[in-house]
């Protein structure tokens, strides 16, 4: 037996992983301390409403023998795919329902989508990013290079010509900066995509926190992007599907003259099964007139947690990306510390944990995530203690 020896290429514990363990371990010697968590992304609020009903009317389906539901299309089924149709529509965007791929989530994509891709290719991704990004081509033995986003540009870097890639990863609002692309941003990758003959892995998973009309909310927004960008979006964010699980692919047929449409319908007839029909008549309540208003109401709340956030990180003259079109606040961490050195002074002084900019790269080093995806009031009482101690 031969082992796929690029695993040793990679960290042994996941970022979250250790932040999780530090926590634990902090609270096993401090078992008296109120730790808040403001780290993960994940949700914290329940399914709304009209997505539980969708819910439960589905299990009902699935009891009876006129309406139960065995295998569906690995694909996803056409009324969730008319759905989210309608809802690209909204932001200008025309889609065909066979190039929108319904999965368990937009990681589980961002990483088999690599099926399609020789490992040969090199792959070009923003210093600091998302782990999973490049260690899902570390894994493969692909070639990751890094483009330069720091305080300098905002952490939204523009492509450099001189630089030859054949795979791109693009996070906008980004994860975990929480900064966002202008359309000019998003023109320049494009452009640059097409000139390169390269393509676009785009991870619009927090494009409903986007406010601002002058930022896009999907790739397709912009000129060109159809022949050069495969787009990835989840339920998880928008709706609190990080426990139900699911998302979606756009694999537009006028990418590679149809060619990675067809090979990303062939990948997925062959390795997934598909999503279950209960989650996806879940997926598609949220479309509804209500299920709109409803999580609009939800996204509502994180949104004021992030202002909650922004205010005290203004208060404090504490430099910042995010916070505005982005649950992510990514600050430069105080007194010129490292970023696990903050991470550690936090938690011991004030009891909260957030995620230490290390984890996401060497320009993370020196910065600091916060989320606002936690409990409103305990926000607000880790937003007074960080006046607290760094005030």
């Amino acid at each position: 037996m031969q082992i796929n020896q690029n695993f040793d290429n990679i960290a042994q514990s996941y970022l979250f992983s250790t932040v999780a363990k530090k926590q634990r371990e902090f609270q096993a010697a401090h078992p008296e301390a109120d730790v808040i968590k403001l780290s993960i992304g994940d949700v914290t609020r329940p399914l709304v409403p009209a997505v539980i009903d969708a819910l439960h009317a589905a299990v009902e389906d699935q009891a009876r023998q006129e309406t139960f539901h065995g295998y569906g299309d690995e694909q996803g089924y056409s009324f969730l795919h008319e759905a989210l149709a309608g809802y690209y529509r909204t932001h200008g965007v025309s889609l065909d329902t066979d190039e929108i791929f319904i999965s368990d989530g937009a990681k589980s994509d961002l990483g088999n989508i690599l099926d399609l891709f020789s490992a040969d290719n090199t792959v070009l991704v923003p210093d600091p990013v998302y782990p999973v990004y490049v260690d899902t081509n570390v894994m493969a033995g692909r070639k990751v290079i890094f483009a330069d986003a720091n305080a300098g540009n905002g952490f939204l870097p523009l492509p450099d010509a001189g630089t030859a890639c054949d795979i791109i990863y693009i996070c906008s609002p980004n994860n975990p900066t929480g900064a966002a692309y202008d359309r000019a941003g998003l023109q320049a990758w494009v452009e640059y995509a097409n000139a390169q003959h390269a393509v676009i892995l785009y991870d619009a998973a927090y494009e409903c926190f986007i406010e601002d009309t002058g930022l896009p909310r999907s790739i397709y927004e912009i000129e060109g992007a159809k022949t050069c960008a495969v787009e990835f979006c989840s339920f998880s964010k928008m709706a609190g599907f990080t426990g139900t699980r699911c998302g979606w692919t756009i694999v537009p047929k006028a990418l590679a003259d149809g060619k990675l449409n067809k090979m990303w319908l062939r990948r997925q007839t062959t390795k997934f099964n598909g999503v279950p029909y209960i989650v996806q008549k879940g997926a598609a309540a949220c479309f509804t007139e209500a299920g709109m208003q409803q999580i609009r109401e939800t996204l509502g709340y994180y949104k004021q947690n992030a202002k909650v956030l922004s205010e005290t990180l203004d208060s404090l003259g504490i430099w910042y990306t995010g916070g505005k079109n982005s649950p992510y606040l990514w600050l430069k961490c105080p007194n010129s510390m490292d970023s696990w050195t903050f991470f550690d002074y936090l938690l011991e002084h004030a009891h909260v944990v957030g995620t230490p900019g290390a984890g996401f790269g060497k320009n993370g080093d020196g910065f600091f995530r916060l989320t606002a995806f936690g409990d409103q009031q305990r926000t607000v009482e880790a937003a007074e203690r960080l006046k607290k101690l760094l005030g």
